[in-house]
């Protein structure tokens, strides 16, 4: 072998190291950055979180509702939003009545995160979702048509079992998401948020996670089950955040509609409010 040869080898060899150690290295940042939650959306308490404490009977934010226009609504985001949710509708009155979440309460915390999905992801939007109507299906670090974390996942699961955890729902609900097998639970809960085809899973735990932070306020005596902006904020910034009390903050992500910003949970106060598909999902808390 000749020394030009070997050379070629050797520094071939060497790009081929560098180049092995810099993938692992950005792959052992992102377990670091997703273990200690750096990978999480930042996000800002909504301007008018003593307007949401305030305001807490259903009918007077009724009344409200009635005088308030609601920007986003004539956007091409929520007309692709709206015929998305009219094709799975089926699917979320079924698992609303499974979890006794009020259709409704459930997918105002979905309309927050797939409006953030679309208009974070314009080019996919236009090429993909808006012409076929389709909900963004989320596949990063986040997953299904919620965004659920895969830890978030597992938490829910736990929680359900868990008798000593705040968010234990009781023994109704303590098999509802049991797998078919013992072997490769991860891959099996991957599966249940990626198929695109079949959104059951994402709304199912969705509804779950509501529900648990239902529980862990009502038994702390800080009912929350008829305010959709605060269940929806807690969706989005996760079970460590949910710490009952008085006046729940209520934010989230912000998401830019048609030039305006909204937070998480305040945009899904307006959804619910809105009378937007009031005929399929009707506005039903006391």
């Amino acid at each position: 072998m000749t020394l030009n040869i070997k050379n070629i080898l050797r520094k071939t060899f060497r790009i081929s190291l560098y180049v092995f150690a810099f993938v692992g290295l950005i792959f052992t940042g992102v377990f670091i950055g997703m273990k200690l939650h750096l990978t999480d959306v930042k996000g800002s308490i909504d301007s008018r979180n003593s307007f949401y404490n305030q305001v807490k009977n259903t009918q007077t934010r009724k009344e409200i509702a009635k005088t308030e226009k609601y920007d986003w609504s004539s956007s091409p985001e929520w007309q692709t939003l709206k015929e998305a949710l009219i094709k799975d509708q089926d699917l979320i009155l079924r698992v609303s009545k499974e979890t006794g979440i009020p259709a409704r309460i459930l997918i105002s915390s979905i309309i927050s995160e797939q409006f953030r999905f679309f208009t974070s992801n314009r080019e996919a939007f236009k090429k993909y979702f808006e012409p076929l109507k389709l909900l963004g299906t989320l596949t990063q670090f986040s997953y299904g048509v919620s965004g659920v974390k895969m830890e978030t996942a597992t938490n829910i699961e736990d929680n359900l079992k868990n008798t000593q955890s705040p968010f234990y729902l009781g023994k109704d609900y303590e098999n509802i998401l049991d797998y078919k097998v013992s072997d490769d639970i991860d891959s099996q809960r991957l599966s249940r948020f990626t198929d695109e085809k079949d959104h059951y899973y994402s709304y199912l735990y969705t509804a779950l996670y509501l529900k648990q932070i239902i529980n862990q306020w009502q038994n702390a005596s800080y009912p929350i089950s008829n305010r959709p902006e605060v269940l929806a904020t807690l969706f989005n910034i996760g079970f460590t955040k949910s710490i009952p009390k008085v006046n729940p903050e209520v934010g989230g992500s912000i998401i830019t509609i048609n030039n305006i910003d909204y937070t998480f949970g305040g945009l899904a106060y307006e959804f619910y409010y809105s009378g937007e598909l009031s005929d399929i999902f009707p506005l039903s808390v006391q």
